[in-house]
């Protein structure tokens, strides 16, 4: 009797694949968090801030704060002399406005005193008998930090959905924040599936081989934001998967990303087991490598279902998990980063298909170019490891010339 479970399969485009999967996930909602512990999450709300940054006008430089006006006249052959009046620091204010012919010692980031308008340098000038010359005007605004020459009260300066990297945190800190409102890092089940497959940790038997997909598809997870639950390798039964998937519900995964077990082989009983506990459809992805592919939920959990050659599942991971993660924290733009590369090789595909070719950049006086890592089959590892991105051969390209320019998806 013939096997038509390849023939039920859709075939889909890479974007077909992800609008699909992302069209049902909501964002998690949020919580407040101190800005210490903040590093790496997602922003759940937009950041206002309630005042200037700076605070008010302060010299840039260490020097004399003065009236520009009152320099207009100054020249080499009639040079200008000023007053000094008194110092001011970093974390002082002067008391005392500035007058007609007067200036006051200023160092970086001391307010300016009232009447000021202008810093000129140290260098820039003569000083001697409490008084200082300049050869040249100033114009007004020199050496100044106006208030709110940063960010201005009542200016929107993050917008949620960004990741909260050092420099926010900078920001925040300057905004005076004390708790920030980040988006609930989402609990995603890693299982890999399959009889051949041992832990990392212990010797292969004959025909076994060492699970790479689970520490690899739980690493990633990581670096999209989120905690891997990680529920180790089931086995080739019914029973087995159907413990693991209990377990990732009892323990509230929001997502469940599975390895192996979605192709038409006879072997493949993932998807009979994803059926019966759930909603899933399975798909081909008119890509290589990572053809097969299912999605669904498990009562309103989603869950991806991913092939099992490790480079597969990886390249997989990153086109179709992994903005799944990003979605679950509000995090909207899932798309990798993309630099235009020429090939350093000529490429020869003919099956339609979208090929993702993992290659090593390197730069040129014309740009980036773009190297082959070796062996692309989808079970080698190492040609990840050597990899700074993935070259996208479109699917209605059989051939590329070396220099052809081409989209490299860049792995961070």
């Amino acid at each position: 009797m013939k096997d038509d479970t390849k023939d039920k399969y859709q075939v889909l485009s890479v974007e077909q694949a992800q609008e699909r999967i992302l069209a049902g996930i909501k964002p998690l909602g949020a919580e407040s968090i101190p800005p210490t512990e903040a590093l790496g999450r997602v922003l759940a709300e937009d950041v206002t801030a309630a005042e200037d940054i700076p605070p008010l006008a302060n010299s840039a430089m260490d020097g004399y704060a003065l009236r520009a006006q009152d320099t207009a006249s100054a020249s080499p052959t009639h040079p200008l002399r000023l007053r000094v009046i008194g110092s001011l620091a970093a974390g002082q204010v002067s008391a005392q406005a500035l007058g007609a012919g007067e200036a006051l010692r200023v160092m970086t980031g001391a307010p300016l005193p009232a009447g000021a308008d202008a810093v000129v340098r140290f260098e820039q000038v003569s000083a001697g008998d409490g008084s200082i010359s300049l050869t040249a005007p100033l114009e007004q605004a020199a050496n100044v930090r106006s208030a709110g020459e940063d960010v201005q009260c009542g200016q929107r300066v993050l917008e949620r959905g960004r990741f909260i990297r050092a420099q926010e945190l900078g920001l925040m800190a300057g905004l005076g924040l004390t708790a920030v409102p980040v988006a609930r890092r989402p609990l995603v089940a890693v299982i890999a599936t399959g009889d051949e497959l041992m832990q990392p940790g212990r010797f292969p038997a004959p025909g076994h081989i060492r699970d790479i997909n689970g520490p690899t598809n739980a690493a990633q997870v990581r670096l999209a934001g989120g905690i891997p639950l990680e529920l180790g390798i089931a086995r080739d039964s019914t029973g087995e998967l159907s413990i693991k998937i209990q377990e990732g519900l009892d323990k509230e995964a929001h997502l469940f990303v599975t390895s192996g077990g979605v192709s038409a082989g006879d072997f493949d009983f993932v998807k009979d087991v994803l059926s019966a506990v759930g909603r899933l459809d399975f798909w081909w992805v008119n890509m290589k490598p990572g053809r097969p592919l299912a999605f669904g939920y498990l009562g309103d959990v989603p869950l991806i279902a991913l092939p099992g050659n490790p480079v597969a599942a990886f390249i997989s991971f990153e086109l179709f998990a992994r903005p799944a993660i990003l979605r679950l924290q509000g995090v909207n733009d899932y798309r990798m980063p993309v630099v235009r590369a020429r090939l350093a090789e000529p490429i020869t595909r003919k099956d339609g298909r979208r090929h993702y070719l993992r290659v090593r950049l390197d730069s040129s006086a014309e740009g980036y170019v773009a190297s082959l890592t070796g062996d692309q089959g989808s079970g080698i590892v190492t040609s990840l490891v050597k990899a700074d991105g993935l070259a996208v051969i479109p699917e209605n390209c059989d051939h590329l010339e070396r220099d052809s320019m081409v989209e490299v998806l860049l792995l961070r």
